[in-house]
């Protein structure tokens, strides 16, 4: 479709408040940042990457007060780093990535050496460890063998989903020289007592109960939806989705894959994952725990499926400039990624998680340039164009779908990473602002227009 502009509402752009001002940065990441409440915003403190950071902190929104969530002391070059602060929408913990508590200059943090940790945001504020770890065989069934990365909690708070790399495949792929170091994505549940594993120096028990949901391979075959890697994934509706037999699907990951064409070409779509509400029980794939040559594999029940088709179009594939996470409406309905248009451009674009054509959202001349987030009530899109923080009005079928309007004047550098609170009254962003010489990130809010 062309990618002509849309209509651009004009309103009177109110004046955004810069909500933290000290020389340190406030880093938002495209998580979900407000408390439950939307009294706090939760993030990090990284400059030069999550190795190097040790705090993760938190601001009041009414009257700009700052908390340290979490330090980590001392702070290394190699870690552990702690970063991407996300709220649970049930209650007041926060979760975020940690490096091993091993870590050092021979073994740093990297992909396949951190883990998923929360700390209460009130209380003693101790370190939870989510996800366990077992990195010596023979491996246990509910710990990985490697790294989870952006957490984000189910809306009941007793699941997170993550995208995961593999230690142990690692360590293969650098023996033989064979392609082994496939990112996917996990999900973990609390399914009873914590899981314990054999001790050892990158080895730490979990509150949850882990599993790798979707199989990837080195050698997908081309024109089929085998999967040589999986990422940039979110929960489905708050509470599931409807199939289209009727029935409802609990729970489901939204994500992207990376496939080849029949011209082996590589291309990237959305798919969609859905979960079992056991995560014990093995599939036909192999032992959820994995081998020493084989990834962890998904339980019983799981199943995926592409959503996108996009070989034929002038620009296939999703966008993967910007980066971006997909995301679901809140009801399940409708799925946001980006992808280019006819004329080049990116726009965010809509798919059912039940499959079928997708819809082009926004026509703008100037590309989406973030992360694209839902408004609560699924009616409008959040996002970053022309340097500006945009909304656009998604509800299908009404006299208004497309319509764009700018929340801020356009900036430079442009803001980035923004958030909409779940009362859908504020939004959050991110800028670089300059002071003492330095740039540093920054949090400021705008309020959210009446959208009904």
């Amino acid at each position: 479709m062309p990618g002509r502009a849309a209509p651009l509402l004009v309103t009177k752009i109110p004046m955004p408040r810069q909500l933290t001002h000290d020389a340190r940065h406030h880093v938002l990441d495209n998580n979900d940042n407000f408390s439950p409440d939307d009294r706090w915003l939760a993030y990090d403190e990284r400059a030069d990457g999550i190795a190097t950071n040790a705090g993760i902190g938190r601001i009041e929104l009414a009257t700009g007060r700052t908390e340290s969530l979490y330090r980590e002391v001392p702070a290394h070059p190699w870690g552990p780093g702690v970063g991407a602060a996300s709220y649970n929408p049930a209650g007041g913990s926060v979760a975020f990535i940690r490096g091993l508590t091993s870590a050092s200059a021979a073994r740093p943090y990297a992909l396949w050496r951190r883990t998923g940790v929360a700390v209460e945001d009130a209380g003693d504020r101790r370190l939870h460890f989510l996800d366990a770890r077992d990195v010596t065989p023979p491996y246990t069934p509910g710990a990985l063998r490697g790294g989870t990365h952006r957490h984000e909690w189910s809306d009941d708070g007793e699941w997170i989903g993550f995208t995961y790399n593999d230690a142990v495949l690692v360590e293969l792929e650098e023996r033989t020289g064979r392609t082994a170091n496939l990112r996917t994505i996990g999900v973990a549940a609390r399914l009873g007592p914590p899981v314990v594993v054999r001790p050892g120096p990158e080895n730490h028990d979990g509150e949850f109960f882990a599993v790798v949901a979707v199989a990837v391979t080195p050698d997908p075959r081309p024109g089929t939806d085998d999967l040589s890697r999986a990422f940039e994934d979110a929960w489905v509706g708050r509470r599931g989705y409807r199939r289209s037999d009727g029935s409802w699907q609990r729970r489901a990951r939204a994500f992207l894959g990376s496939v080849r064409t029949a011209a082996g070409e590589e291309v990237v779509e959305v798919f969609v994952v859905d979960l079992p509400d056991r995560l014990d029980v093995a599939g036909p794939r192999g032992p959820l725990e994995g081998t020493d040559t084989q990834m962890p594999s998904p339980p019983a029940g799981t199943r995926w499926r592409r959503l996108t088709f996009t070989a034929g179009r002038r620009h296939p594939g999703v966008a993967l400039e910007p980066r971006h996470w997909v995301r679901s409406s809140a009801d399940g309905t409708r799925v946001v990624f980006l992808a280019y248009d006819d004329a080049g451009v990116v726009q965010a674009f809509l798919v059912s998680p039940n499959g079928g054509a997708a819809t082009q959202v926004t026509r703008q001349a100037d590309p989406v340039a973030s992360c694209v987030r839902w408004s609560p009530d699924g009616s409008h899109l959040l996002y970053v164009c022309a340097g500006a923080v945009t909304i656009c009005d998604a509800r299908q079928g009404a006299a208004t779908f497309g319509t764009v309007r700018s929340l801020t004047a356009p900036e430079e550098p442009p803001p980035f990473s923004p958030v909409w609170s779940h009362d859908g009254r504020t939004i959050a962003y991110n800028r670089l602002v300059k002071a003492g010489g330095r740039e540093w990130v920054q949090i400021f809010t705008v309020p959210a227009p009446e959208v009904a």
